[in-house]
């Protein structure tokens, strides 16, 4: 039958070591994890397996190969039996993971609860003839533990029937520690964080230290990148954007809508945000510089330069396939918009129309000529009233001269109103 132990890192820290004849050589200092997957099979659930003990002999760090080392338990009190004094390689201490120094009491990501979270205790457990880190405890009872007095307070809760809520979280669950105490490379392609949503991964991003969160940050993928910085409240974007090299910050701008990137600038230095532009491609930075004209009260600061536009001579059919093809976020497909030769809007098509018509038909046959349309220069103000007027979704915008430079949806119209963050949004238009 396998001997298994269950016990907490709190409870083996500052045990004795001992050799095979009773001699004590040290105590525990910390207890080193390999970090590389454990396991034969991939869809089995990651645990560290304890590879030494970091310790002291005779005035000397050593880091104590965990091969010729047993646990022994007396009671609730635990001791380490060394057969052999063996000190782990440079390599393996480079890689490996200190427990004590790097993961208590830092931050790590609770993936199923999409939230920060702080590592009081480590529970552990040994099968023979490993020891695993099996979860982190984030619950009172583990800072209790800690302190020595969880064992006397469970006792006093018993006589009233009651106890200390427990909160583990399993290690193949936890991502992202706290990288200002140690470097953990995050894999771009098998990360849980990858998993999340950009508005829980933007949350848990802003509540990190600045240098976690640059790191965190660099580790996500251009698009991805984009994705998590647009859901990110300002003073959050402004130090993301700081900390990243001209090159990195324009490259993932450049995946940003152009309103976007204008509502990040505004927070920016003057110096930094022509820097910016000049690194950004000349078509992007034309886009964001010609928004960064706007007012903040005119409608042109709150639009997007990105929509969707076609002439009226294209048929359902061919218009169709287009969408099918570039697959258009959500909020561009609200409404399509009609241009003449001249850019000047003319007409509107609303999905329905677009999705129920034949496919023989042209955009012509099933366009909408009563235009809602705002001028770029308008104030704000009036954008809820003729949303709500109107029951529009999408609102263009034009010059003076009719032309379509942009249109605003109703989702940056009442995140304007409540003062909140922005949308997502990203789009094309095509000739």
């Amino acid at each position: 039958m396998t001997s298994q132990i269950t016990f907490y890192l709190s409870q083996v820290t500052g045990c004795k070591i001992y050799d095979l004849n009773g001699n004590r050589l040290g105590k525990v200092i910390d207890i080193i994890v390999n970090t590389a997957q454990h396991g034969k099979h991939k869809e089995e659930a990651f645990r560290p397996v304890i590879i030494g003990l970091k310790t002291r002999i005779n005035g000397e760090v050593r880091y104590l190969n965990f091969e010729h080392i047993k646990i022994e338990k007396n009671n609730r009190t635990f001791s380490f039996r060394c057969s052999k004094i063996e000190q782990l390689p440079d390599s393996t201490i480079e890689n490996c993971l200190p427990l004590v120094k790097n993961i208590l009491d830092r931050q790590i990501v609770d993936i199923n609860g999409r939230k920060l979270v702080r590592v009081n205790d480590i529970r552990l457990v040994s099968i023979d003839p490993e020891i695993y880190a099996l979860a982190v405890d984030i619950s009172t009872e583990g800072l209790l533990r800690r302190l020595g007095v969880a064992y006397i307070i469970n006792k006093l809760l018993y006589l009233f029937k009651l106890s200390l809520p427990t909160q583990f979280i399993l290690w193949d669950d936890v991502e992202a520690f706290d990288t200002t105490n140690f470097n953990i490379k995050l894999s771009h392609s098998s990360s849980k964080l990858q998993l999340l949503h950009p508005s829980d991964l933007a949350d848990i991003i802003e509540e990190m230290g600045s240098l976690s969160r640059t790191k965190v940050f660099e580790s996500l993928d251009e698009e991805r990148a984009a994705d998590v910085l647009e859901e990110m409240e300002p003073y959050a974007q402004a130090q993301i954007i700081e900390s990243l090299s001209i090159s990195k910050a324009a490259d993932v701008l450049e995946k940003m809508p152009a309103d976007e990137v204008a509502d990040l600038m505004d927070e920016l230095e003057d110096e930094k945000v022509e820097e910016l532009l000049n690194e950004m491609e000349k078509e992007s930075s034309e886009d964001v510089r010609e928004l960064l004209e706007y007012d903040d009260k005119e409608v042109g600061s709150l639009m997007t330069t990105d929509y969707l536009s076609f002439r009226e001579s294209m048929s359902i059919e061919d218009t169709l396939k287009e969408l099918r093809l570039q697959k258009p976020e959500a909020d561009m497909i609200y409404s399509l918009f009609i241009t003449d030769n001249d850019e000047k809007l003319v007409a509107t098509v609303s999905l329905r129309d677009l999705v129920i018509s034949s496919p023989e038909l042209s955009l012509a046959d099933i366009m909408d000529k009563q235009v809602i349309s705002v001028q770029d220069e308008d104030k704000i103000d009036k954008l809820a009233s003729i949303i709500l007027k109107y029951d529009l979704l999408a609102i263009p915008v034009t010059d003076a001269q009719n032309t379509l430079v942009g249109m605003v949806v109703i989702d940056d119209i009442i995140e304007d109103l409540m003062d909140k963050g922005k949308t997502r949004k990203s789009s094309r238009s095509w000739r």
